[in-house]
């Protein structure tokens, strides 16, 4: 008869097989997130809606924001009023607008799209900065005729018109990026997707100080 076959003491014990667990393919991380591609379109239709949403901008700009009122006689075009702060009031206007539309555009974005990433930041960046140009140019075009000596002359001397909208500080350009990069990072931040948490180590299996596996004291005889 013969002996049953016994495993090495080295050998370490084969791990039992799950039928019904999925085999670990190559690129298997076991998260959820898209690819870059797919991402990488997510975040250029956002940037395309964003930048066309600057028309209403433009829109509420000429709507809202004063305009200045001028007077001309047969030779010159003069500011009716010198000490008028309209110009002031326009940039104004197109300044708190543009922040207005910076932290809805990100807010809308958030709420349909929670996954926060450098390509969404830049996607909400580039068509903050280009719904503020295109709103910057659609006001302009609303608004009355840069041509100040036919329009004077349309409306006749004495008579009131007013001039075309121009925005004096080109920074308030800006300020639709950077209010929805800030409200992106802020909503990501307070109510984005949390990463897991690693477990705690368990101290209980490592073996004790001077405690050496495999070092037996030799038995006395």
């Amino acid at each position: 008869m013969t002996a049953p076959l016994t495993p090495s003491d080295n050998q370490p014990p084969e791990e039992p097989q799950h039928p019904d667990a999925a085999p670990a393919g190559p690129g298997a991380t076991g998260t959820d997130d898209p690819p870059l591609g797919r991402e990488l379109r997510e975040a250029a239709l956002i940037a395309l809606l964003v930048a066309v949403s600057g028309v209403l901008l433009g829109v509420l700009w000429d709507w809202l924001a004063p305009h200045i009122p001028l007077i001309a006689d047969s030779h010159n075009v003069y500011l009716k009023d010198t000490e008028g702060e309209e110009a002031i009031g326009t940039d104004g206007t197109f300044l708190l607008l543009s922040l207005g539309f910076g932290v809805l555009s990100a807010a809308v974005t958030f709420l349909f799209r929670r996954r926060a990433g450098i390509p969404l930041v830049v996607a909400l960046t580039v068509g903050g900065l280009l719904g503020a140009a295109v709103g910057w140019i659609t006001g302009m075009w609303l608004g009355p005729t840069p041509d100040l000596a036919a329009h004077a002359k349309q409306v006749g001397p004495g008579v009131t018109f007013y001039a075309p909208l121009r925005l004096q500080a080109k920074g308030a350009l800006l300020a639709w990026p950077l209010a929805a990069m800030v409200t992106q990072l802020a909503l990501t931040g307070f109510f984005g997707p949390r990463d897991p948490e690693l477990p705690a180590p368990d101290w209980s299996a490592a073996p004790a100080p001077g405690d050496h596996h495999g070092h037996h004291p030799p038995a006395d005889g």
